[in-house]
């Protein structure tokens, strides 16, 4: 069977209706038993969504967890947890690191199995996200003295459960790292001192955490904090040229890039990346209140074929659909631009057949 192309995905999130909230907040608390029913029932809309707006990689909206980077608090020990003033939820590490719950991740996994027979895929945090967000000087330093010492401590956390994701039978797993990619703009890379060695040593990283898993594609995402300007705060500009070495070091299959802000840059970057990394082409704006049309979206992919391959290119969103955990996002809104993004794959076939 050859190859579909411009298959569609999600990139992790999606908005989480008011219920969701309040099942993931535990307003009022659930008997284990109920919740589960009840985040199961949850979770099988947004599947459902998902497939009859068309698209092809699938995943749960991530709905279990109070946040994409706050489930490493569910995978080991040695956290503190709190709430901003809007609502969203922080984690810092405080204690050193010990297994709490090993493949909840993969859990996640495991329940889709049974409700789709679409592709899958599963998200995890890099290793220096979690350092960027996590640790604190004031909080952290007792158990890590260094923030690079935490990053280190999450590398084994994280990677077994990778190997759990990839046994229960993911088809994808995404490591999502907005911190790599906020060394393209050029305020960012001034507050550090060697700003190079900063995004190798987030490679690195994650180059440990994959190294060696084998059986399952592996996917980093990049993006510039689609929640932070979702909330109105600043833009991370710049093209991918300053990282586009360190991308290359990846050990990875797949790089799901951000290009529908103009911020981004020249997509010709692609012609520096290796030839063998497939490209999840961001190509549908996940501003609230913003719904690009299908054709809009082709043409997005159509300046990328300038550059790539049709066999390299999926199609996705820039970022998730829920940015940040306090952000507030339309379902239905979402839902109607993954049907456009459907749309424009099928246009995109079309063309090319």
């Amino acid at each position: 069977m050859s190859k579909l192309l411009f298959p569609t995905s999600v990139v992790g999130s999606l908005p989480r209706p008011a219920f969701v909230l309040d099942l993931i907040n535990e307003r009022p608390p659930l008997p284990p038993e109920r919740y589960r029913a009840e985040m199961e029932a949850a979770v099988r809309f947004a599947v459902a969504m998902q497939e009859h707006a068309g698209i092809d990689v699938l995943t749960d909206g991530e709905w279990w967890r109070k946040s994409y980077i706050g489930v490493i608090a569910e995978l080991a020990h040695g956290f503190e947890l709190g709430a901003l003033p809007d609502g969203r939820p922080f984690t810092l590490v405080v204690d050193k690191l010990s297994p709490k719950t090993p493949g909840f991740i993969a859990n996640e996994v495991t329940f889709l199995k049974t409700i789709t027979t679409r592709q899958i895929k599963s998200t995890l945090p890099s290793p220096a996200l979690l350092g960027e967000r996590m640790w604190s000087g004031e909080k952290s330093a007792k158990a890590y003295p260094n923030r690079n010492d935490f990053v280190r401590a999450c590398v084994p956390v994280l990677r077994r459960e990778l190997e759990l994701i990839r046994d229960a039978g993911a088809d994808i797993a995404q490591i999502d790292d907005p911190h790599l990619c906020l060394f393209v703009d050029p305020e960012v890379r001034a507050k550090y001192s060697d700003p190079d060695a900063a995004a190798a040593f987030a490679v690195d990283m994650i180059n440990e955490v994959v190294t060696g898993v084998s059986g399952i594609k592996i996917a980093v995402h990049l993006c510039r904090r689609a929640g932070g300007r979702a909330r109105g705060e600043v833009e991370h500009g710049g093209g991918y040229g300053p990282i586009i070495r360190h991308l290359n070091r990846l050990k990875v299959h797949h790089l799901t890039m951000e290009f529908t802000t103009p911020s981004a840059g020249d997509m010709a970057v692609f012609k520096e990346l290796r030839e063998d990394l497939e490209i999840g082409l961001g190509c549908v704006d996940v501003t609230p209140g913003r719904i690009d049309s299908a054709e809009t979206i082709a043409a997005r992919v159509r300046q990328a074929l300038k550059f790539l391959a049709p066999e390299r290119i999926t199609l996705n969103p820039d970022c998730g659909f829920a940015p940040g955990s306090g952000a507030v996002v339309s379902i239905d809104e979402a839902y109607k631009k993954l049907c456009n993004e459907a749309e424009a794959a099928r246009m995109l076939r079309a063309e090319v057949a």
